[in-house]
């Protein structure tokens, strides 16, 4: 890399201690830590700083545009013989993805009455929704999800889970286990603690059972190093916020117990399963980026049965994320073997100030920009298996502005600028070949199902559908 990222480095590292080491663990750090980060930013050269920054993003993205290509796409052989097995020369044959093997996701939580009991323009949220995402993630937050004890509202994600189905969409199951007030209906917390744990674990294996071969993903945990222990939150009857984000004094052993037991429980439901450790902040602050490491090495060691590490993309919620940071947080979770997953990225364009990497103002066109680094950066490591966008719609939407539409569903550049990177750069399109002496055509293709046509010796055309497969050999022979 070019040699401005030394300098960079030094400057990095005292932005992170200044932000880092205040000896408290809350659920994000507060403003005035922000601000603080930020000052020291402007404190250097800020045209030099920007000058190094820019040079260290176009290396970054270089890279990963070179995984991309190395990583997400393998060659592939087809070969055509007639009924007697002599190979068709010249025979023309058209190429088209019709699908992708990685998942590129967002919430359907406007379909699923977790946004209002009638959904606006459903139609056209399903039809810009399918245009462009294979993942969709359906809610199940315990305390709106099961109001009152023994009725859980299992109809209202009904119609959104068919829907999604029927057009293909795979679905994930978001949070099972979660020590956020929204994870501890209050009618829980009355209960002995062996009652509510035996309840957690029929919640766990309830759904994980019932909606096998539906819902087959779930985020088992959710945010287990930047909330309080079970047994903790079992104790804490008001529901208390801040109490359950207080995770100071904790070991890894506090948080292990519960969350191993989580995972068994789901596994034992339907060991065929995609189980998921989600948390936040570890692109952020290297210590909880540590603290999750740590956690997920004492899970593996007690052999638990996680099959993928959540990355949320969301805290510090202006932030601008440091493409050093983001390499340095998959690299060291890598090492896991496990599948990464984005599982929370959520830029806006809400008019606040960005913080972090960059700086400037959160408009459609820096949401737009930042996505577009981000994802290119994502998709290029090789450890991620998926990137889920945390909304959908400025409509209804968590954080202002993080929709890729906007309150009236018209897409926001944002929407068209990934829309380009996933349904055209990251898919293969349109290729048009003929076949050689010995009936054989070949070609280098993104991982997912596609669609061959072939035009035969007598003029009629005959289909076929092939699946490239990262780790397999992709390689056909038909007969015509």
């Amino acid at each position: 890399m070019k040699t401005g990222i030394y300098m960079l480095t030094s400057i990095l590292f005292i932005i992170c201690t200044s932000l880092f080491s205040t000896g408290r663990s809350y659920g994000q750090p507060t403003r005035e830590k922000i601000r603080e980060m930020e000052s020291l930013i402007e404190s250097g050269s800020s045209g030099e700083l920007l000058s190094v920054k820019m040079d260290i993003e176009e290396d970054y993205l270089a890279m990963a545009r070179h995984n991309i290509e190395q990583y997400r796409k393998s060659g592939a052989v087809l070969v055509f013989a007639d009924r007697n097995g002599q190979p068709l020369e010249n025979i023309e044959v058209r190429i088209d993805q019709v699908s992708q093997d990685f998942l590129f996701g967002a919430l359907l939580f406007e379909i699923a009455g977790h946004a209002g009991s009638q959904p606006y323009k459903e139609d056209e949220f399903k039809d810009r929704f399918k245009t462009l995402f294979n993942l969709g993630i359906l809610p199940f937050y315990w305390a709106s999800y099961e109001r009152t004890a023994g009725n859980p509202l299992w109809q209202r994600n009904q119609s959104a889970m068919e829907w999604a189905l029927e057009s293909g969409i795979t679905l994930k199951g978001h949070p099972l286990g979660w020590t956020s007030p929204a994870g501890t209906p209050r009618w829980l917390l009355g209960l002995p603690p062996e009652t509510a744990t035996d309840l957690y674990r029929a919640r766990i294996q309830n759904n994980v059972i019932g909606y096998k071969g539906k819902i087959d993903i779930w985020d088992v945990v959710n945010e287990p190093v930047n909330t309080v222990p079970w047994d903790v939150a079992l104790a804490d009857t008001d529901n208390d916020n801040s109490l359950r984000y207080n995770v100071t004094g904790y070991t890894t052993g506090d948080f292990a117990g519960w969350v191993e037991q989580s995972y068994r429980w789901a596994y034992e439901a339907n060991p065929d399963g995609d189980y998921i450790l989600n948390e936040y902040f570890t692109l952020a602050i290297p210590e909880i980026r540590d603290r999750f490491y740590d956690l997920i090495s004492e899970l593996v060691r007690r052999n638990t049965p996680i099959s993928g590490i959540g990355i949320q993309g969301h805290e510090p919620r202006e932030m601008w994320f440091s493409p050093v940071e983001m390499y340095k947080t998959f690299d060291l979770y890598k090492q896991f073997g496990l599948p990464l997953h984005i599982t929370e990225f959520i830029p806006q364009s809400s008019g606040k100030n960005i913080t972090g990497w960059r700086e400037g103002v959160w408009t459609e066109e820096t949401q737009a920009e930042f996505a577009e680094q981000f994802y290119t950066l994502a998709f290029g490591h090789p450890s991620t298996a998926s990137i889920t966008w945390w909304a959908f719609t400025d409509r209804n939407v968590w954080l202002e502005g993080g929709g890729l539409l906007d309150a009236e569903y018209n897409p926001k550049p944002v929407y068209d600028r990934l829309k380009k990177l996933i349904k055209y750069e990251w898919m293969t399109k349109n290729i048009h070949l003929v076949t050689d002496h010995d009936g054989r055509i070949s070609f280098r293709g993104f991982f997912g199902r596609y669609d061959v046509s072939v035009t035969k010796p007598d003029g009629s055309t005959v289909k076929f559908d092939v699946h490239l497969q990262e780790g397999e050999t992709n390689y056909w022979q038909f007969t015509l």
